[in-house]
């Protein structure tokens, strides 16, 4: 199906001037050039794609030759980075239709372009559906996952290509795997945790048959490497619609899979009221984003694994650990069991801690433990955290709001503050300090 350029919405005005450099450049040089994938399916529904994918009959090698600017990446499947400042425009060649492999071909786990090193079934995954085959645009079209994800804009003639017939689903709002949705799971998991991202995105409905395997073959999401899923749960929660997507996570029982612990603690309620902290932490993150505000991963990580880091903190005081080093024990115990499921980058685990540590020191405000926690360079994003711990019924509100106020006030009402709180304070055994003096203690 063609669709003429009278009867689709995209112009070039709305494409990226990178983009279309990089559509005329491979066009004059005699390949066929087309934007593929996302960003037509985002200028066909009247949206701002985030980047640009270009799709091409010239070979990798061929496309280096064409732009000096051109970066070859990937083992599996070889494409091209065109750098443009901080722009990349994606180039890819055709994919073919590939053909079985022999099950006794040894296959190699080798790393993505962000280093993540695949499981042994996703190689072979890998090796049934990426391997550097390539082949004709209507193969190309049928290798895609989603038919509203497989739309064509050809810049010779300004037209839009349609082989699966992503043009109506786009219309009638439907989510529709292209091919047999049993096997294109099989052959890649994370095509279930896709179908889930589009869906909350888009607000388009998943269409029967595309959805009816995924609670069935959810499990085989344990195969995918931990690194790998840690990327697909980026792209699942910091994309603006965090909250609805982890409510299509849940109905189609799939969370389990990403967070098993954190699943397992929030089956339970908490004094006979479900826990909704990580609802509200899903709301405020994609509050943020829509005002344009940046996130950090720590902070919503963070939320995740609150749960099941607090009950297992709760366990080990009752056991009679102190809060502190129960804490330190339960975060270690938490981690060390989610690394196996998604992985958590040194790079976040460490602010995760402190952002969980920090909670407990919120309330030994007296002397000058205020002052000296409101400096820490964490503080921020612990006290976003303790308000959403109150606005859920987790935390005292007389405490956030304390701490709301200890912010907006000078030095000499902060330090009014803490003296109001003597009075609680006075009741706790203070610690005889030690003095010496020329080496002997006073007589």
């Amino acid at each position: 199906m063609i669709i003429p350029r009278a009867e689709h919405p995209i112009s070039r005005t709305l494409i990226s001037d990178n983009a279309l450099k990089v559509l005329y450049r491979l066009r004059d040089a005699g390949y066929a050039s087309f934007l593929v994938g996302g960003c037509v399916r985002d200028l066909m529904l009247g949206h701002e794609p985030k980047d640009f994918d270009v799709v091409t009959d010239a070979s990798p090698e061929q496309i280096q030759e064409v732009f000096r600017n051109a970066r070859l990446i990937g083992r599996r499947f070889r494409l091209a980075h065109i750098h443009f400042g901080r722009e990349i425009i994606e180039v890819a060649t055709f994919r073919g239709i590939p053909t079985d492999h022999d099950e006794d071909e040894p296959l190699h786990a080798e790393g993505n372009e962000e280093g993540a090193r695949p499981s042994v079934r996703e190689s072979r995954h890998a090796a049934l559906s990426d391997y550097n085959i390539f082949g004709t645009q209507e193969e190309d079209a049928l290798r895609r996952d989603f038919t509203v994800n497989a739309l064509y804009y050809n810049i010779r003639d300004f037209t839009v290509m349609d082989y699966v017939g992503g043009v109506r689903d786009l219309k009638e709002g439907v989510l529709r795997m292209i091919g047999d949705p049993r096997a294109r799971y099989r052959e890649d998991p994370v095509r279930m945790l896709r179908v889930v991202r589009f869906a909350a995105k888009l607000g388009f409905l998943i269409e029967t048959a595309t959805a009816a395997p995924i609670r069935e073959l959810g499990h085989l999401l344990l195969e995918v490497s931990p690194a790998r899923m840690f990327e697909e749960v980026l792209k699942l929660f910091h994309g603006g619609y965090s909250a609805e997507t982890y409510e299509l996570l849940r109905s189609y029982d799939l969370f389990r899979y990403l967070f098993p612990a954190t699943d397992e603690s929030l089956a339970s309620e908490s004094e006979g009221f479900p826990r909704v902290l990580l609802p509200k932490a899903l709301e405020s993150t994609d509050a943020r984003l829509a005002a344009g505000k940046p996130v950090n991963p720590a902070f919503l990580f963070a939320a995740f694994l609150w749960e099941p880091v607090r009950l297992r903190m709760d366990q080990l005081v009752g056991e009679g650990m102190k809060d502190q080093d129960a804490l330190r024990h339960a975060a270690d115990s938490v981690l060390k069991d989610q690394q196996r499921h998604v992985s958590v980058p040194k790079r976040l685990s460490f602010p995760m801690r402190e952002i969980w540590e920090m909670q407990l020191r919120f309330p030994r405000r007296h002397g000058k433990n205020a002052a000296r926690l409101l400096e820490h360079k964490r503080f921020r994003a612990a006290y976003d955290f303790l308000l959403l711990r109150a606005q859920a019924g987790a935390a005292d509100p007389e405490l956030a709001d304390w701490w709301t106020r200890f912010q907006e006030v000078g030095p000499e009402q902060r330090t009014a503050m803490v003296r109001a709180l003597a009075p609680a304070a006075a009741g706790r055994p203070k610690r005889r300090r030690r003095r010496r003096a020329a080496g002997r203690e006073p007589g």
